[in-house]
């Protein structure tokens, strides 16, 4: 209830009957009874005399909740116009993903149609390797090498 733990409860009760004796606890806690008994009925009178002041001035409970819901999601509207977005690069975000995706789509369709082109480079790449190989092997004669 007020964060306070079972431990915690059984030490102060243990300070309380140390400071107050034994024949005194009893007392004590049937005062405290009697007092939050007290308390929770004042708080009900005064709930009472408010929803019957209300109901004299017109409204009814419906009213009162309709009421309460629109100052609820007004406090919300506030809330979001003064706090904003959490991330303030969300849009920003938003935008370069969008981009990347459409980069991505460019560069998929312009794939599928230059794979042929694609593995026609690869080839002269090959071809032009193994030319410079030979004109290496021409030029220094061939390597051997050590076992």
């Amino acid at each position: 209830m007020f964060g306070i733990g079972g431990g915690e409860l059984i030490f102060i009760m243990f300070i309380v009957l140390m400071l107050f004796g034994a024949d005194k606890v009893p007392e004590m806690a049937r005062t405290m009874g009697k007092a939050m008994a007290q308390l929770k009925n004042a708080t009900n009178d005064i709930k009472n005399e408010i929803q019957k002041g209300a109901e004299a001035n017109g409204f009814d409970q419906n009213m009162l909740s309709d009421l309460t819901n629109n100052i609820n999601s007004e406090i919300n509207n506030a809330k979001t116009n003064l706090i904003g977005d959490s991330n303030p690069l969300k849009g920003i975000s938003d935008n370069f993903s969008t981009e990347i995706d459409n980069v991505k789509s460019s560069v998929t369709e312009e794939n599928l149609t230059s794979t042929a082109d694609i593995e026609k480079v690869k080839a002269d790449l090959a071809q032009d390797e193994l030319h410079k190989k030979e004109e290496i092997e021409d030029a220094i004669g061939p390597i051997k090498r050590k076992k």
